[in-house]
């Protein structure tokens, strides 16, 4: 499953923050985008994990989209 991960630089950690807001909770860091995303893959997978263990439900797939204004 693909899963929407949101990139923001942080100046003062001169890296990116990777945030996964279907996932509430699940972030991750790096100092590039690349290293972001991978750790933002591992974070999303111990997540899903944990979340077996304890017989959570997934969460349903979030919608996005861009208006211009």
């Amino acid at each position: 499953m693909r899963y929407l991960v949101n990139l923001i630089y942080d100046p003062e950690f001169r890296g990116y923050v990777a945030d996964v807001p279907e996932l509430p909770g699940c972030m991750s860091q790096g100092k590039t985008v690349e290293d972001a995303l991978a750790n933002a893959r591992e974070a999303i997978r111990a997540y899903l994990k944990v979340a077996r263990a304890g017989n959570r439900k997934r969460p349903l797939p979030l919608l996005t989209a861009q208006v211009e204004a």
